[in-house]
This record gives structure tokens, C-alpha cells and sequence, in this order.
């Protein structure tokens, strides 16, 4: 109750077991891989890069309908722009639905369970330590969102193809996933994106967004975050 559906019908998802192999497997070149970005990214533990992944992690609306409005250039919010909301409430549920199966399949075990480093939300870890790591949730949301927007928004895109890189890239910083969970949750996204092409209600909101947001763009209505700390904390080699 009071959560949007998401556009396309019940089981009108990628297929995971096509799509998503098997996480690296042990002693290999990817699993290395995964294990120095993951000791890279715990060393910014208490950074301003480790605040801003702590605000990425916050999916909850009305918070998250924010979250690309600086990338955007205008406030992003329920009562001046409700179809782009509308829009970003949708796709949640569609791509979070793009990574569930093989979450359950694979039920990898995530980065901070191994290593003992704290993350962005202690809150959320027992909750985190019995959901499969692989692929990443977030990261498909946030990459779908990022797609969506460029389409609804294609002024803006490389602003919001690198917001949409970054907000994925938090959760590395966040200690929640390893990188091949990342990269398997944007290949997710982008086929959710794909398929959603194909939904007439899709296509339609995504017309009333590009019409609302320039609309807002024209009448100044600016962003509602610290932009300016955003982008220096997503600039933190």
C-alpha cells in the first residue's frame, strides 16, 4: 500500500539465468579485481565521498526524488515536479525487480560481512547479511534512473550518466558490494531501460517529465542540495 507499481507486467523482467552469470569465483583474476576495489574504497571511510554514498544508500521517497536533481540543474520534488517523481517511483520497482532472482540464486555474501569495516547504515546490516549481494539492487535503480532521465532530459545526460556512475560507485564506498556486483547491476538496468521502451505508460510519463522539467528549468527553480558539496564529493579520487 502506497507504493507505486512499476511499469512493466509481473514476471516482464530480463532473464537472469540468460543474463547474469555465475560472481567470480575463487582465485580468480575477477575476484582479485573485487578484492582491491574493496580495499580502496574502505580507506574512504569517514570522507566527504563516505557522506555523500550515506546519502546515495536512501532510497526512501520523498528523500530519493531528489537525488539527481543537481545533475538535473532543477528541484525534483512531489509537489513541483510530480511526474518526474512519478516516474522515478516507478522504475524503482522495476529495476530493483531486474536483480532479485539472481540475489536469491547466488545469495553472495557482501563486502563488510568478509572484512569487518564499518558501512553507511550499521542500521541496515542485518538486514544486508541475509540479501544476496549479487548483483546489486541500488546500483540498478540508480543507473536506470540515470538512463530515464537522460531520456526525459537529453540536455542533461552526460551530467546524469555521471551521477547515475557515481551513485553506483557509492556503494562500494558504503561497503555493501563488491565491483562485479556493481557492474552486473548497471547491465540490469540497462536492459530494464530497454524493455521498458515497449510500455506505453512508460513512454507517456517520461513525455510529461521532459515537459515538466524544462518547464521548471525555465522558471529557475533550482535544486534543493548542496550541489556545490555534492560535486566535491564526488570529485574524491
Amino acid at each position: 500500500p502506497g507504493v507505486p507499481a512499476g511499469y512493466r507486467a509481473p514476471g516482464a523482467t530480463p532473464d537472469r539465468a540468460a543474463v547474469v552469470p555465475a560472481p567470480p569465483a575463487a582465485g580468480s583474476a575477477a575476484l582479485a579485481q573485487d578484492q582491491a576495489v574493496m580495499r580502496a574504497a574502505v580507506a574512504l571511510h569517514g570522507t566527504p565521498r563516505f557522506e555523500q554514498a550515506t546519502r546515495d544508500a536512501d532510497l526512501d521517497f520523498p528523500f530519493a526524488a531528489g537525488t539527481f536533481a543537481c545533475a538535473l540543474g532543477v528541484r525534483v520534488d512531489a509537489e513541483h515536479t510530480p511526474a518526474t517523481v512519478r516516474l522515478l517511483r516507478r522504475t524503482l520497482q522495476d529495476a530493483a525487480a531486474s536483480t532479485r532472482a539472481a540475489k536469491e540464486r547466488y545469495r553472495r555474501v557482501r563486502p563488510f560481512v568478509e572484512n569487518g569495516a564499518p558501512t553507511c547504515t550499521p542500521g541496515d546490516e542485518p538486514a544486508l547479511r541475509g540479501n544476496g549481494s549479487y548483483p546489486s539492487g541500488h546500483v540498478a535503480i540508480g543507473w536506470t534512473w540515470a538512463l530515464v532521465l537522460a531520456q526525459a532530459a537529453p540536455e542533461q545526460a552526460d551530467r546524469l550518466l555521471a551521477r547515475g556512475r557515481a551513485f553506483g560507485e557509492s556503494r562500494l564506498v558504503c561497503n555493501v558490494h563488491w565491483q562485479s556486483d556493481m557492474l552486473q547491476g548497471r547491465f540490469m538496468a540497462s536492459g530494464t531501460f530497454a524493455r521498458l521502451q515497449a510500455e506505453p505508460a512508460y513512454r507517456a510519463d517520461v513525455q510529461a517529465a521532459s515537459a515538466e522539467l524544462a518547464g521548471a528549468r525555465a522558471r529557475g527553480l533550482a535544486p534543493d542540495r548542496d550541489c556545490a558539496a555534492e560535486a566535491a564529493a564526488l570529485a574524491q579520487p
